[in-house]
């Protein structure tokens, strides 16, 4: 047989450890097994949390009115209209003009790279952090350092360390607030730290992931673009999240530019938008109707899931082997696995929790190799049976390997 044609290396190092366990699960489904997934962080996965009605009739009377064509590259003006007004709720001076629509925040992070990075650049970003902060920088030259979280006091940015990995190569500061995989919510006072350090360097922009900003159970979340008088930051969100409609597939993100240097960056942004022509029509429709109809239904959600997220904290901690810090917002925990068996060998622990238990969740190294080992991330939004079903399952494979 002729040797294989060579992959790229780029595509061969990329890991998305969210999706890579849904392979042996798969398996398992194939043998007939019925699976608890708490892996994926995708509302709609899970009963009781459908996209709301009137998001739905929108898109589908896009669909049925015709509404099916190519839209402008940076997105329908009309919901650019519509995210800068709800950024303006927010705190900031956004406008029509400051707002790029996207493929969801994943092509958001790819264009902002893309616009920004060149070889020996860096990104500072948290670790643990969702997947592509690490897999995509160095498609473009760069390479992520990760700076640590408190995993003792909430999983809070370690300022001291930000600042001893900070230099003029760190072209992009990340800030995921609430956190993905962890949960944190950083109020006012962390987030103006953060901007304090990255104001002492003038070529190094924020990006300030706000996708789970409508999950925030400690009423502390603030916009970073609010608070930023000096640094330019990107503000990234969208529809996946809070509006409950991630298939959909649209992000944005938003320019806060308060001394005018990003015009060059700016304008490589909109050349790469326009190459790569313009994100859904119909799905920027059913998003505009969730930003502009009305949003009490959020309450009933949000209440939903925080109910979920208490019954979860009181059963870890009747889980001996379990431990976790108390999440702020989104809907995942970033549990630590205490039995030093598991501790050192997280994925091991998720593979073969699957394999006895047939309950799936992802390892925590998958989030960082180094900030993220001995914990694995669960995702609350089953229904409350099925995650008592899951934590019994689990509390039983923790006794039983300890013996």
């Amino acid at each position: 047989m002729p040797d294989p044609i060579p992959v790229s290396s780029r595509a061969a190092s990329i890991e998305y450890a969210i999706r890579d366990v849904v392979v042996p699960a798969t398996r398992l489904e194939q043998q007939g097994h019925t699976i608890l997934k708490l892996n994926i962080g995708d509302p709609i996965a899970y009963p009781g949390l459908p996209t709301p009605s009137h998001m739905v009739e929108a898109y589908a009377a896009a669909l049925s009115n015709g509404h099916n064509g190519y839209s402008p590259s940076y997105g329908l003006p009309a919901l650019r209209q519509a995210i800068a007004e709800d950024e303006q709720r927010k705190g900031w001076s956004a406008n029509s003009d400051d707002i790029y629509v996207c493929h969801g925040v994943t092509e958001a992070l790819q264009l902002i790279f893309a616009a920004v990075l060149e070889q020996g650049s860096k990104v500072l970003a948290p670790g643990p952090h969702y997947p592509p902060y690490m897999a995509y920088p160095q498609m473009y030259g760069g390479q992520t350092i990760e700076y640590k979280l408190h995993s003792r006091d909430g999983w809070r940015p370690d300022f001291d360390d930000i600042a001893s990995k900070m230099d003029d190569d760190v072209r992009l500061l990340v800030l995921i607030n609430p956190n993905n995989p962890c949960g944190t919510v950083c109020g006012a006072d962390d987030v103006d730290r953060l901007l304090a350090i990255a104001e002492q360097y003038p070529n190094c922009i924020v990006v300030a992931d706000e996708i789970y900003d409508g999950l925030d159970f400690t009423n502390t979340h603030v916009s970073t673009a609010s608070r930023s008088t000096t640094v330019p930051v990107i503000a990234l969100n969208g529809v996946s999240k809070v509006y409950y409609a991630p298939g959909w597939r649209i992000g944005y993100m938003a320019l806060h530019d308060p001394t005018q240097r990003l015009s060059l960056v700016r304008d490589g942004l909109e050349r790469l938008l326009r190459s790569r022509l313009c994100a859904s029509t119909p799905a920027q429709l059913g998003y505009l109707a969730g930003l502009t109809g009305d949003r009490a239904w959020m309450d009933a959600y949000a209440s939903r899931v925080e109910e979920q997220r208490n019954h979860c904290l009181s059963r870890i901690s009747q889980i001996e082997g379990l431990e976790v810090e108390r999440p702020g917002g989104a809907f995942y925990m970033f549990i630590r696995l205490t039995d030093e068996r598991w501790a050192n060998d997280d994925k091991a622990f998720v593979l073969q929790l699957l394999e006895e238990e047939h309950v799936l969740l992802v390892h925590g190294s998958g989030f960082s190799p180094d900030l993220g080992k001995g914990h694995v991330r669960l995702v609350y939004l089953a229904d409350v049976d099925v995650l008592d079903e899951a934590f019994d399952r689990i509390d039983e494979f923790l006794q039983r390997h300890r013996k």
